[in-house]
């Protein structure tokens, strides 16, 4: 079998469970009252959205947790290939682990959130030490099995960052994580990037043919679609913290995996927009002592506050990830792979 019919699988599974899920979750929800609180200075008419079920990230948690062990293990029984090799296990095991834990943290403050019923959680001192923590306790795990600590810059090669590869990693992968959080304020944005970026992880990892993380990758993906089903505007359900987070240590995971954590800034342009806008305008805000850049951040808000509604920031947003996607392809094929 090729490596494509085994990232369909993974796809597969968690789509059907991560949508199956939903059925059940979402009244769940409404019935113990897990809805969102929106917050006061967002859109005005947002407030519609008031009380709808929150957490919902534990859908396509749930959906490609199962897609990746049942994929993996079915593959290696097919195939008798059990080309995981100890760092290619840790890369993916501590890959979802991270995500995993990063949606823990997510989960924590949605869950405080709904008890104190407004739109605030752990403090932001409380998930930095929290998110900064999961990070270098990643990256010493991989250090563990067998990484090192080498980074691949297309057309330049591997270059060695030596200690400061940790410092700069953990920053890296905290920035994107909250990056990745940012994404997530209006229905089926955070789900529809991500299941792009994802996609285009996968397609590179089986280029080098690195079956776990193709697997793991085609399962993130396809639990975005699962969520999207009940996430598209009008979403009957928002992923929460709990999701965003876990997708932010994911699509890290991916690029580390691979060690081209650098493909995130063309692949991720969209979270880099939206987290540099809330950075600029909150900069500017100070030292102009009360202008704005933007009507209101992150930069999706801005777009919704001119009046483009939210299937067209959606459809655009993901529509340049795409594009993105195949420049990053294309830099991955030509810059690395040659």
């Amino acid at each position: 079998m090729t490596t494509g019919i085994w990232s369909f699988e993974a796809a597969l599974i968690s789509f059907i469970i991560s949508s199956l899920i939903g059925s059940k979750l979402i009244p769940f929800l409404v019935k113990v009252k897990c809805g969102q609180t929106i917050k006061e200075i967002g859109p005005s008419w947002h407030k519609s959205k008031q009380n709808t079920p929150t957490m919902g990230g534990v859908m396509f948690i749930a959906g490609s947790f199962a897609a990746i062990v049942i994929s993996c293990i079915c593959y290696m029984m097919a195939t008798e290939d059990f080309m995981f090799n100890r760092l290619k296990i840790a890369q993916v095991a501590a890959g979802f682990v991270m995500a995993f834990i990063y949606g823990a943290i997510g989960f924590i403050d949605d869950f405080i959130s709904i008890k104190k019923k407004r739109n605030l959680g752990l403090t932001p001192k409380q998930k930095l030490v929290l998110q900064f923590a999961t990070a270098f306790l990643y990256l010493i795990v991989l250090r563990f099995f067998g990484d090192d600590t080498r980074t691949i810059i297309p057309f330049v090669g591997a270059v060695d960052l030596g200690f400061f590869y940790y410092i700069i990693s953990s920053v890296f992968i905290v920035g994107i994580v909250n990056a990745v959080n940012l994404t997530d304020g209006i229905d089926g944005l955070n789900g529809s990037v991500t299941m792009f970026v994802s996609a285009f992880f996968m397609v590179m990892a089986g280029v080098i043919g690195f079956q776990g993380m193709n697997i793991y990758c085609a399962a993130i993906a396809g639990g975005c679609l699962g969520f999207l089903i009940w996430n598209f505007n009008p979403a009957k359900i928002f992923m929460g913290d709990t999701g965003s987070l876990f997708l932010g240590g994911a699509v890290c995971a991916m690029a580390f995996a691979l060690d081209l954590p650098i493909l995130l800034i063309p692949l991720g342009i969209i979270y880099l927009c939206e987290m540099f806008s809330v950075i600029i305008q909150v900069s500017y805000f100070k030292i102009s002592h009360g202008k704005r850049v933007f009507k209101m951040t992150p930069i999706h808000h801005h777009f919704e506050m001119s009046g483009w509604n939210e299937v067209k920031i959606v459809v655009i947003f993901s529509s340049v990830t795409f594009i993105m996607g195949i420049l990053t392809l294309l830099l991955f094929l030509f810059g690395v792979v040659k």
